[in-house]
């Protein structure tokens, strides 16, 4: 049993070869240099049109950003990350009870990312949750720790009203109006996941999570402050994003590329490990509605050119998602190109 996830309370002294990357797939962390210049945008200093300035250029260069003076509470902020470090120090007995391999279920702990198809295995354990309508999901939730549901539930509820004001932005930005990307993305789904990536005996041989780009929609991450581990690409080299104090990282998932008509770049990232201190991080993915239609609105089709994308919903670009692993070299979204 303690097999089948990392934080097993065992230290390991050496890495397992299942999480061992070839020579030519390694982390190189001597190489990366800090991002200076990761866009800060300050979500609540209520001038409308800068925000969604600065927001088009950080989604245009960058394909993300964090945002300061964004609206969900401190306290909510601090309690989800209790639960999260209380989740993974429950005794494994307990945790292992919401085990599964199985990426369709809307509640499971898990490990890596897909072990079922992938050679090398990834430094992290995870907790992943439907959020979305929250009386729906949230009676499925751990009930251990006994304020799970509560905490979550709350966090949950105020980084979705967060998302919803960004992607308002977002829409604006590409000279569309304020809901007209919510309305083609239709009723989002919202996911989460809990990760946490253990202390690893060598960081540099193994990756919490290869480059990947997100399938979803907008991603909304919460850092942990104490230990940095997002990487980007940026002009082709990777670059650590260092947390900013009560911020959150923004990026933008392959249906948000796909609806901005290629304008604005789904952000390759990565997780790295860290041999000292065990890093949580907290993932919420909006993702659109499963029949959506997902296609560029026509203002943004030039001079009569056709669209980048074909038309798909987000169930089929999903289920092609899942069908592969997360470091294979081609994007998913080249599958759906015109």
């Amino acid at each position: 049993m303690a097999a089948k996830v990392i934080s097993s309370g065992f230290r390991y002294t050496s890495l397992p070869e299942s999480y061992v990357r070839p020579v030519t797939d390694r982390p190189n962390l001597s190489q990366v240099s800090e991002c200076d210049d990761v866009p800060v945008i300050d979500i609540g200093c209520g001038d409308r049109e800068l925000i969604s300035k600065q927001i088009g250029d950080a989604c245009r260069h960058y394909g993300f950003f964090q945002v300061i003076n964004h609206g969900v509470p401190d306290e909510i902020v601090k309690k989800m990350q209790q639960v999260g470090r209380d989740f993974f120090e429950l005794p494994l007995e307990e945790k292992m009870k919401l085990y599964s391999e199985d990426p369709t279920k809307t509640m499971r702990l898990s490990t890596s990312f897909n072990v079922q198809k992938e050679k090398v295995h990834n430094w992290r354990d995870y907790l992943r949750l439907h959020c979305h309508p929250l009386d729906k999901y949230s009676p499925e939730w751990p009930s251990n720790p006994a304020y799970f549901k509560e905490y979550v539930g709350n966090y949950v509820t105020a980084v979705r009203d967060l998302g919803m004001r960004v992607l308002e932005s977002i829409s604006e930005s590409l000279g569309l109006q304020k809901d007209r990307i919510i309305k083609i993305l239709g009723d989002q789904g919202q996911h989460m996941a809990i990760n946490h990536y253990p202390v690893c005996p060598e960081p540099e041989l193994t990756f919490g999570l290869p480059g990947h780009t997100d399938p979803n929609a907008l991603t909304i991450l919460l850092q942990d402050t104490l230990v940095s581990g997002l990487q980007v690409l940026k002009d082709g080299k990777w670059v650590a994003v260092k947390p900013h104090p009560n911020a959150f990282v923004i990026n933008i998932g392959d249906q948000l590329e796909a609806v901005s008509n290629g304008q604005y770049k789904s952000v390759w990232h990565r997780a790295v490990v860290n041999s000292d201190k065990p890093r949580m991080s907290i993932a919420s993915f909006l993702c659109p509605c499963n029949d959506s239609i997902l296609s560029a609105p026509k203002e943004l089709i030039k001079d009569g050119s056709k669209p980048v994308f074909k038309d798909f919903t987000y169930a089929e670009y999903y289920k092609k998602f899942w069908s592969r692993n997360l470091d294979q070299e081609q994007h998913c979204l080249e599958f759906f190109k015109n």
